[in-house]
């Protein structure tokens, strides 16, 4: 099940390409036509799998689930290991989840359409192939092949500074990542296997764990991305396409949390504990520091990224507070950003779609000629800022609370970035929406049509149901993270003796 989910949208890009090398150049209009469908469905159908999986998923298992083997290099350990547990089943819903908007937030994409859908689908296939990889080297695989199709989505389809932004991008997160995979082979070499699942349960000495530790540190920091090395985010957001935006910020950074789940806490616990506090600070500092910067932006899609990064730093803080509540509420804080953040990426590009700028002095009174789309967007501005009712809220303060158990410094940080957060993201949506229309060239903007309601509905019914329904979320992840702790304070406690 877990090859067929993640593997599917394979299939739809080679059926895409297949209709590109079979067919005649005069045929060119219709496969552009057919690719947007073929993508569409193929996103549905791996959907309808990532919830089929969802459904054979026990929650009351903290262990790997559907686990797959196949022979791959015995001779040096490695192998076609997947499996899914609590910490990982829900992002694999969530890529599968996004995919499908991202596919129909493109419809007007015009340009190259086939080998459009064909990257998406690509890019869906190792983002998937990430949260259900068992085994180290497959994991790097499905972890750095991510990069190509989004440098090219980036790249080819983005804004006028696209190959600057791509280019940022790619070796930002190039450059950490090699020496996580520096690690890797040490790792292999200490445990003469890539198994995922013995990795965890080897001891590593607690000076080999200071180092490694920081290697998966400075892939997965970048990732997410921490302060300082998040300023290629803005960039690529900028420059990415609207669908771009939407995975970059709903799937890709999550990757970094999870990198941290699956490797750097349980698998080098001293080192984790000695740098929680480094870790902390700049979570703060991400907090703080891009939520002043945010209100400074002058573009809203700039605006939102500097956010994504505040909302990161949250997470990371959550994660290293090692409580229930903080490593509960940063995974429901990513699920719930990549819901939020996809759906105001969205949003902008609904806008852009009709007058073709980000400039939010350009607008100014939208209420007045889209007042669906002013509804819509007051539901994912108040989600952002953490209105209870609303997803955003439960994420936010489970991590804090967790936080503030370990260290309340800390938390206070977390607290004056959410403050911050509604001050730049009101301010903004005043200036976009309310007021009087003064702009002569809104006089003819439409309102959100079919399409768009589709897209936004479900991240709408999302977003309030977690919301209201939080343990949709917690229950799935309750047994992993008890059992993650546990074996964290299993190994600090046997460290120390």
């Amino acid at each position: 099940m877990l090859s067929a989910v993640t593997f599917a949208p394979l299939a739809g890009a080679l059926v895409i390409i297949l209709f590109k090398m079979f067919s005649r150049a005069e045929d060119s209009a219709f496969i552009e036509k057919n690719a947007r469908g073929v993508a569409l469905l193929t996103t549905l159908v791996t959907f309808a799998l990532a919830i089929v999986v969802m459904i054979q998923f026990d929650p009351q298992n903290p262990g790997f689930q559907m686990v797959e083997y196949v022979p791959w290099f015995t001779e040096l350990g490695m192998g076609y290991r997947m499996g899914v547990d609590g910490l990982s089943v829900l992002f694999v819903l969530l890529t599968a989840f996004l995919m499908p908007i991202a596919i129909l937030a493109s419809w007007k994409i015009e340009k190259r359409v086939a080998d459009y859908m064909i990257a998406f689908l690509i890019l869906e296939t190792l983002m998937i192939g990430v949260f259900c990889a068992l085994d180290m080297v497959l994991f790097y695989i499905f972890f750095e092949g991510g990069l190509i199709p989004m440098f090219l989505i980036i790249g080819v389809w983005g804004g006028a500074n696209r190959v600057y932004a791509a280019f940022k991008f790619f070796l930002y997160t190039l450059l950490g990542s090699v020496l996580m995979l520096v690690a890797m082979v040490f790792m292999y070499l200490q445990a003469g296997t890539t198994n995922i699942e013995v990795l965890l349960a080897t001891p590593f000495a607690a000076e080999i764990q200071t180092w490694l530790w920081l290697a998966f540190f400075a892939s997965f920091a970048v990732k997410m991305p921490m302060w300082p090395v998040h300023t290629w985010l803005p960039d690529a957001h900028v420059e990415a396409p609207t669908a771009g935006s939407v995975i970059l910020a709903g799937v890709l950074l999550k990757m970094g949390g999870y990198g941290f789940l699956r490797f750097s806490i349980p698998m080098f616990p001293d080192a984790t504990a000695y740098f929680t506090p480094l870790v902390f600070v700049l979570s703060v500092i991400a907090i703080i520091y891009t939520s002043l910067v945010a209100f400074r932006q002058t573009d809203i899609k700039k605006l939102i990224a500097y956010s994504s990064v505040a909302h990161m730093g949250l997470v990371t803080m959550g994660l290293f507070a090692m409580t229930e509540l903080g490593v509960q509420g940063a995974i429901f804080q990513m699920f719930s950003h990549g819901v939020i953040s996809g759906a105001l990426f969205l949003a902008v590009g609904v806008i852009y779609d009709r007058m073709h700028t980000r400039e939010i002095a350009f607008y100014g009174g939208l209420v007045h000629r889209m007042p669906v789309y002013a509804a819509v967007l007051a539901l994912f501005t108040m989600a952002n800022v953490g209105l209870p009712g609303t997803s955003g809220f439960v994420g936010e303060i489970m991590a804090m609370i967790g936080t503030f158990q370990v260290s309340t410094w800390a938390a206070a940080g977390a607290a004056i970035g959410v403050i911050l957060s509604a001050v730049y993201m009101l301010t903004a949506y005043r200036n976009l929406v309310l007021g009087d229309l003064t702009n002569p060239k809104l006089a003819q903007i439409n309102d959100m049509n079919i399409r768009e309601w589709a897209i936004f509905l479900p991240l709408i019914i999302a977003t309030l149901v977690l919301g209201f329904f939080s343990t949709l979320i917690t229950d799935v992840t309750a047994a992993s993270v008890e059992q993650l702790l546990s074996n964290y304070q299993a190994a600090l406690a046997a460290s120390a003796q």
